[in-house]
């Protein structure tokens, strides 16, 4: 059976991780396989998205409507591929369907998730930010959500987006446990987003989001995401330049590595000559 991990629990086997030198690796999983084979990778998180069915679907990561429902209906399957690691839910705060939170903490782990995620979230979208927050349905019942996941003794993971690092400081004194310097839509691959800033300017935006972050809550743990950093070799860079200890990844260990193994042994397979007949 899954483990039951407490946010205790999953707080001590980061620390350890930190202290022993090794990165944090969180990786999003839309389907059990890529979830089993994060777990043998030796994956300290696994993060379980609607938005990630997207990329199922040979799509760039977007979102994918009933985003709650869709997410609670992969949790079974994710936490029995992956019994041995904490698995996070991401929780869409702004559901028009669930505007209840106590009720929408207790549905997630109700369905088994050990820890919660506000996301998708309106930090990814300046313009429906704004429009959101005028009806009161915007960032503030995220920190809300988080402040209530904290009450209740459950992990919380956050995503903090370039140009509002505030919002970094207001997560981590609302209790956020972890945060994610996210630079935005991963590049590479087939399907991959058009990111034009360097490494350097995409690492300055990340950590003024860690240094807010940790400002506010001096022990949080920091870890980073996409733009320009979508391989292994390149969090080589960003562990240099920034202050993260870890990495989140997304279509960088769901899509591109899996677009580009299809394709390779496809064409492995159309190489094997046949006998004439």
């Amino acid at each position: 059976m899954p483990i039951a991990f407490s946010r205790a629990q999953i707080l001590e086997r980061l620390r350890k991780t930190i202290s022993d030198g090794v990165p944090i690796v969180a990786a999003e999983s839309a389907a059990g396989l890529f979830a089993k084979c994060a777990e043998l990778g030796g994956a300290d998180l696994i993060i379980a998205f609607a938005t990630a069915k997207s990329r199922l679907m040979g799509l760039p990561t977007g979102r994918m409507g009933d985003n709650n429902g869709l997410t609670l209906e992969m949790a079974a399957e994710i936490l029995w591929a992956a019994k041995h690691t904490p698995v996070i839910g991401g929780v869409d705060g702004n559901d028009p369907l669930r505007m209840d939170q106590s009720r929408l903490l207790d549905e997630f782990i109700e369905a088994g998730f050990h820890a919660i995620f506000p996301f998708p979230t309106v930090a990814m979208f300046n313009d429906y930010r704004a429009l959101r927050d005028q009806v009161g349905m915007g960032f503030e019942r995220e920190v809300q959500l988080v402040g209530l996941a904290r009450q209740r003794a459950i992990l919380t993971m956050v995503s903090v987006y370039p140009g509002h690092p505030e919002d970094a400081a207001v997560m981590a004194e609302a209790g956020a446990d972890i945060v994610i310097a996210n630079a935005g839509g991963t590049r590479g691959g087939l399907v991959g987003y058009d990111y034009e800033k360097t490494m350097a300017a995409a690492a300055a935006d990340l950590e003024a989001i860690i240094e807010a972050a940790k400002g506010a809550n001096p022990g949080i743990i920091c870890l980073a995401h996409g733009g320009p950093f979508a391989t292994p070799k390149d969090t080589e860079y960003l562990y240099e330049h920034t202050d993260a200890v870890g990495f989140l990844g997304g279509a960088s260990i769901e899509r591109i590595p899996v677009e580009k193994a299809v394709k390779e042994v496809v064409q492995a397979f159309k190489n094997v000559p046949v006998r004439k007949r």
